[in-house]
């Protein structure tokens, strides 16, 4: 060895319009997937629109939502002819005086999540019970909705 030290070049950044054509494509997908995919890492993809199950039996529609953190007076469920809508908010908690905030990760705001029923529900005998941050809606079928088995005649 000479004593000289080794330098090597380190490549630069390429800029996005030097990448290629669709590498700015790639890039946007990348972006919007971490707003908008409904299995999103994180709280915030999940409150704008609170993940279901939905159940269904020979006689009713059930949904689960879960919704922790949020007061049942802040919940407000609608049924409007095969089309279900829970919204509500979920309020910020207050800072105290003497605490400091070192990370704040869990969304606060308004949410809404509206779904087609796979059939008609009667509306007037929908029930909704709120427990442990899930809420459960229990949707009774109309009589012109239930399954019926049909014989085959040959």
């Amino acid at each position: 060895m000479t004593g000289l030290l080794s330098t090597t070049k380190r490549a630069l950044p390429t800029p996005w319009f030097r990448r290629g054509p669709l590498s700015m494509f790639r890039d946007m997908e990348d972006l919007m997937e971490r707003f908008l995919d409904e299995n999103g890492d994180g709280w915030n993809a999940r409150m704008l629109a609170p993940p279901l199950d939905m159940i269904e039996t020979e006689k009713t529609i059930s949904l689960k939502l879960d919704l922790p953190g949020v007061s049942p007076k802040e919940i407000d469920v609608q049924v409007s002819g095969n089309q279900l809508t829970v919204s509500g908010e979920r309020k910020e908690d207050r800072q105290e005086k003497g605490e400091t905030f070192h990370r704040v990760e869990r969304s606060i705001g308004r949410f809404s999540r509206s779904i087609l029923l796979p059939c008609d529900v009667q509306d007037d005998q929908v029930d909704a019970k709120y427990q442990d941050g899930v809420l459960k809606i229990i949707l009774p079928k109309t009589s012109d909705a239930t399954t019926r088995h049909i014989e085959i005649k040959s």
